[in-house]
């Protein structure tokens, strides 16, 4: 079982001198760089870039362009294009746990060294995190996923010391289906970004969906885009995907670690 515990399109664009840029839906995803690996501290670590192979990325973000597609889903596939098998992913706000399956779906193999950790501060949340992976997950797979009811500013507390994480992910706002009123902050988010960029190892990404439709939420995003401006050009590489017309859609922004 899981463990329940209390305490690219040229998306990494090397030709732009700013970090945080936006991206037009109409840059060819072929675009995207791919990384080799080589194993370090029990988990693949990307170390330099290569010419890709992304099927599937190109009608993903087309399908984003065009209205047919989730900025989940976009995410997702931005995910695969960093994640391997064996590696170790932070769900940093696991809501109601479908991220948390999707990097599951990544990172398990036979030799069960990959690991997810998600969390939340919601018991309805990891209730219904773990629900979902019941229905979906073999024993063997539960075996990968642990679930810590805690804030994400407070990943560092739970996540063990030696791991270093390909991915982490925040889907921030309100728990869907639950109360609204309970929203992720900007100060805790700032403190869940500085973890993370601890956390991630070289050839990692934090990945974010930013959704700004509700009070707060255009302020949670501007505390991001704060964080992400600041980061070192040499060692990060920045971006977001908007929609210009839908002001109330979600933000998508993937922080890249070189």
């Amino acid at each position: 079982m899981s463990k329940l515990l209390n305490p690219i399109s040229t998306l990494f664009s090397t030709h732009k001198p700013s970090l945080f840029i936006s991206i037009s839906p109409l840059i060819n995803p072929k675009n995207l760089i791919k990384f080799t690996t080589k194993i370090n501290n029990n988990h693949n670590l990307i170390t330099r870039a290569q010419t890709p192979n992304l099927p599937g990325l190109e009608d993903v973000m087309l399908g984003y362009m065009f209205g047919n597609k989730k900025a989940t889903e976009v995410a997702h596939s931005v995910w695969k294009c960093v994640v391997q098998k064996g590696d170790a992913v932070i769900d940093a706000t696991c809501g109601n746990g479908y991220d948390t399956l999707a990097m599951l779906k990544m990172v398990a193999d036979k030799s069960q060294k990959g690991r997810v950790y998600a969390l939340d501060l919601q018991d309805a949340a990891l209730k219904n995190t773990q629900s979902l992976l019941d229905e979906s997950l073999g024993n063997n797979e539960k075996e990968l996923v642990e679930l810590f009811a805690t804030c994400h500013s407070k990943m560092e507390e739970v996540i063990p010391r030696n791991i270093t994480a390909r991915l982490v992910a925040f889907n921030l706002g309100y728990l869907p289906g639950g109360d609204k009123a309970m929203i992720t902050k900007s100060e805790t988010t700032l403190l869940g970004l500085q973890a993370a960029e601890r956390l991630v190892a070289p050839g990692g990404l934090i990945s974010l969906l930013v959704y700004v439709g509700h009070p707060g939420g255009r302020e949670e995003f501007e505390t991001v885009q704060a964080f992400a401006s600041r980061l070192p050009v040499d060692k990060w590489s920045g971006c977001k995907l908007e929609m210009l017309n839908k002001p109330l859609a979600p933000v998508i922004v993937f922080l890249f670690k070189r």
